[in-house]
């Protein structure tokens, strides 16, 4: 492979300045350029590290970082991976502004600093790896060690603001789909977006915080790697590297493969071995087969499809496998038979779980649920979990459990595929591990001592964590063996399951007791033969088709959320639709708000905190990215401790993990919580939804409607909409530097008890998210971040009739 390195242009008008502690460049004309016949570079004083134009394949070049003495010259650190730039002509300026740009050959602006400064900034490359713009009075204008890549090397922090994202393959530098980064709950986590699913994949997620031995109280979220090995994380989490000491250089990499690991060089061969790895098996990592398909260990990982099922793009395990059938809502449990797979299982996405259930009231579990896609079974301990999505899938010997695969009863499905599975493209790492009894040996065949061996002999052995759901007493039995059926089977299915319309006739009292009614149907409050309290949604007639009725069941079903309404069930027959959501015991939002009763500021704040939170789960963290689409007081509903939990997924629509926009035939929604782009057509996308949501945010402040449409006309002046005008005169006040105003802003009623600093950001978020241009509006996660800096200012001042 041939690696260009950068050169100085023969038509600079001010020559290199070389210093004895680094290179510097200082002044504004100085350009690094593509050459083809010059090997100048800019090298760190210990010659560790290089900096230039590395380049891949003929006429591609990124601005990037390297190891100098690595065989392969490991890139650590890389300007625009994902916008090569061309051959002779492209070049890096370091501008008297005091911005460093990347210009391509036809001198467009391909990445930049951003940065200004009245004095002209020196260039430097330290021994760290850290390219850095200094000013004259040395502080640090802008260092690489801010934006990594893939790489995290020694003494460079990873805090909440930054990750680790993973190259697309090997040997290439565009973004993959593995990341390492803090996730909301302060946990350093490793999560595979790819582009149909997000899944967290480490620590465990199967297991709780403090099982993983993490923390999630401290909120300072860093983490840094030591020059001895040692790496050490807000969360407690911590390792050591197996040939920790001084004097080593090391690389703690995100693989293209969905594995972290730390590297240590050779120094005499310039070969890398890995010293420490998160995973001990690839078939951990979620999304190396892609949807559908099954990571095989035979140990190294093979990809296969299912018996039903083929690859969705031949040599792209990326994309995983699709199904060479369809069930309609209707199917028969006549026109379906299950395949079994040994020793095979798909982590996550259980729509019921039992750990007392007999195989047959297992298998009919998924006979009687329309979106089940099959089923594993455990005979040694009775144990039962049905499967909503095949997702994570993988096949060892150490798991004992069987998976029965849901396929219309004409198809004839064999297991050859699984036998004959192959290399996914991603699975291979640059340092492939061979697992032995108790030892690793790297592919130069030095031993690498392993601390960690002993979780490979638990981590396919240990499977999700059973959920034991108390039995609800049989009232009827029909004979021993139909009753011990029946028994299994009502205590599976009492999570997610499919309801008659009897059933739920009959709970609803014949559909009396109306509790709530919105854009997709009515709700009555009822209660289960088992006694649960449910609430059960009557569809209206946007639900007659089955591919809409099926999109909701299928996205609100994969949902699970603390701050989003759970649903136990749903009704298929015929015309009659319906859903079967928790009861939510303070019911909804706009209850409290806009009546007589005061809800006191920590419980707005909860509110407004939970529902960021929701969204920024369904729009960056869930199983589908989600819209809601009609996000208002009236559909978040509260619990008895007044935690919200956001309702009414009727308008939901999943977004392309393409990046596609969405369209829509019809404007979706309530008036006067609409963005903008509804009614100026524009493509539709996840920023509708923090439209809806500053709209909510700042109703809870003032505790009145900003979003309704009665208009207010004042003499000689145009009629304007409550919103527009309180908007207009926030943006009004903060472009004139005045104070906001607080105590003009929130609701009276409090009495003045509510924390200045949260009312403060609360309209300052607010105003931000109802930026007609949605490109300037915040993202949910970014809202959830801001908000939860501002938690614990909890401190309200004394009421008024106190001393």
């Amino acid at each position: 492979m041939k690696h260009e390195a950068i050169t100085f242009s023969r038509f600079s008008l001010f020559p290199l300045i070389i210093f004895s502690i680094c290179f510097s460049f200082a002044s504004s004309n100085i350009l690094l350029s593509v050459e083809e016949h010059d090997s100048h570079s800019l090298t760190s004083p210990d010659k560790t590290f290089t900096c230039g134009f590395y380049g891949l394949g003929s006429n591609a070049y990124w601005f990037s970082i390297w190891f100098t003495y690595s065989s392969d010259r490991t890139v650590v650190w890389t300007a625009n991976r994902d916008k090569p730039v061309n051959g002779q002509g492209s070049k890096v300026t370091l501008r008297g502004t005091g911005s460093l740009v990347l210009t391509d050959v036809d001198g467009s602006v391909v990445w930049e600093t951003h940065t200004t400064s009245p004095d002209a900034p020196s260039l430097e490359l330290w021994n760290t790896g850290n390219l850095v713009l200094l000013r004259p009075d040395g502080r640090i204008l802008w260092q690489s060690f801010d934006y990594p890549t893939d790489t995290l090397l020694p003494k460079q922090l990873l805090t909440k603001s930054k990750k680790l994202v993973s190259s697309l393959k090997g040997g290439a530098f565009y973004s993959g789909y593995f990341n390492l980064y803090f996730d909301n709950d302060n946990v350093l986590r490793l999560m595979y977006d790819g582009p149909d699913i997000s899944s967290l994949y480490w620590p465990d997620p199967r297991c709780s915080v403090s099982t993983n031995e993490r923390t999630n109280d401290n909120s300072s979220r860093v983490a840094v790697l030591d020059e001895t090995g040692h790496f050490q994380s807000s969360d407690w989490f911590q390792f050591n590297a197996s040939d920790r000491g001084l004097g080593i250089k090391r690389r703690l990499t995100m693989g293209h493969d969905g594995n972290l690991r730390l590297y240590s060089l050779d120094d005499q061969s310039g070969s890398w071995a890995v010293t420490w790895q998160a995973l001990p098996s690839q078939c951990l990592v979620h999304g190396i087969c892609g949807r559908n398909g099954i990571c095989v260990h035979t140990p190294e990982p093979k990809c296969a499809c299912p018996p039903g099922y083929e690859m969705k793009e031949p040599s792209n395990w990326n994309k995983g496998c699709k199904p060479k059938f369809n069930f309609t809502c209707c199917s028969k449990s006549r026109d379906v038979k299950f395949v079994a797979l040994p020793n095979t299982d798909y982590s996550g996405f259980n729509a019921v779980e039992n750990n007392n259930a007999s195989f047959n009231s297992c298998r009919q579990a998924c006979l009687d649920d329309y979106s089940c896609l099959g089923f594993i079974y455990w005979e040694s301990k009775r144990w039962c979990s049905t499967k909503s999505s095949l997702f994570n899938g993988y096949q060892v010997p150490s798991f004992n459990g069987t998976l029965h695969l849901k396929l219309p009863v004409s198809m004839v499905a064999s297991l050859e595929p699984i036998r004959n599975s192959s290399d996914p493209e991603c699975s291979r790492a640059r340092d492939q591990l061979f697992v032995g009894s108790s030892k690793l040996y790297d592919t130069t065949g030095k031993r690498v001592k392993w601390a960690y061996l002993y979780g490979f002999a638990s981590a396919f052995g240990v499977v999700e964590i059973l959920v034991f759901f108390s039995g609800w007493w049989i009232l009827f039995r029909k004979g021993n063996v139909q009753s011990i059926v029946e028994d299994g089977y009502h205590a599976i299915t009492s999570q997610f399951r499919r309801f008659s319309y009897e059933e739920l006739k009959s709970a609803t009292r014949n559909f009396k007791g109306e509790i709530g009614r919105g854009a997709s149907g009515l709700v009555y409050r009822g209660i289960l033969a088992d006694e649960r309290v449910v609430a059960v949604k009557r569809l209206g007639d946007v639900y007659h088709e089955e591919e809409v009725f099926w999109a909701e069941v299928r996205t609100i079903g994969k949902i699970n959320h603390m701050n989003l309404v759970r649903m136990w069930g749903f009704c298929c027959e015929g015309k009659r639709k319906l859903l079967v959501y928790e009861y939510v015991e303070n019911q909804s939002l706009d209850k409290h708000l806009f009546s007589g009763d005061v809800i006191e500021w920590r419980d707005r704040f909860r509110i407004v905190l939970g529902t960021a939170k929701g969204l920024a789960y369904l729009h960056h963290e869930c199983l589908e990215w989600v819209i809601h689409c009609d996000v208002k007081p009236e559909n978040i509903l509260l619990d008895k401790t007044f935690e919200p939990k956001i309702a009414d997924f009727g308008l939901a629509k999943l977004l392309q993990r393409d990046g596609a926009n969405l369209q829509f035939s019809r404007i979706r929604g309530t008036k006067g919580y609409l963005a903008p782009e509804w009614t100026l057509n524009l493509p539709i996308t996840a920023k509708v939804d923090v439209y809806s949501y500053g709209v909510m945010v700042l109703e809870i402040v003032r505790g009145i409607r900003l979003s309704n449409w009665v208009m207010k006309k004042a003499e000689n002046e145009e009629q304007e909409a409550e919103l527009t005008v309180f908007i207009r005169e926030m943006k009004r006040r903060y472009q004139c530097g005045e104070e906001l105003g607080i105590e003009d802003l929130v609701d009276k009623r409090l009495k003045g008890q509510y924390s200045r600093k949260q009312a403060g950001v609360l309209v300052e978020i607010g105003v931000t998210c109802l930026e007609e241009d949605r490109n300037k509006r915040p993202t949910m996660d970014s809202i959830v971040n801001q908000l939860l800096e501002f938690v614990d200012e909890t401190k309200l001042p004394k009421p008024d009739n106190e001393d």
